[in-house]
């Protein structure tokens, strides 16, 4: 697909505009359906879209597997910090009213973080599955 030009240009199109769909599922998910696994998901199929169009070698240049590897750990330990934070501030394990002096504040400083450490955990999990699904090659 690489000499596709039409597929190319819809591709720069629209992934732009996927990310950003991403972003408003990621910051509107407490309102709404949505929130960090499917930001992270949404932004994992806009990577692999990039990659069938551009190849897989141009997508590993872009996110080679060192840094994909190393968001799935920052997310993780983004998720247990948050917990941990709430254990040092005298409440429970993700417990997020201690997070601010104001409980509605501290409830929604926790869940931002939390889902936030999802996206990053989910994303970085399903791009490197499809790296190394992609990276078999055909049979």
């Amino acid at each position: 697909m690489r000499n596709d030009m039409v597929l190319r240009v819809v591709g720069k199109l629209l992934i732009p505009f996927i990310l950003m769909f991403a972003l408003y599922v990621q910051f509107h998910g407490d309102f709404g359906p949505g929130g960090g696994f499917q930001a992270g998901t949404i932004v994992a199929a806009a990577i692999i879209f990039y990659a069938i169009i551009y190849g897989l070698n141009t997508a590993r240049r872009v996110l080679p597997d060192w840094i994909v590897e190393s968001m799935i750990a920052i997310g993780v330990l983004l998720y247990i910090g948050v917990g941990f934070a709430g254990l040092l501030l005298g409440g429970n394990f993700l417990d997020y009213f201690v997070l601010d002096s104001d409980p509605v504040v501290g409830q929604h400083r926790g869940i931002f973080w939390i889902e936030l450490g999802v996206a990053i955990t989910v994303f970085g999990v399903l791009l490197k599955i499809f790296y190394l699904f992609a990276r078999r090659g055909p049979n």
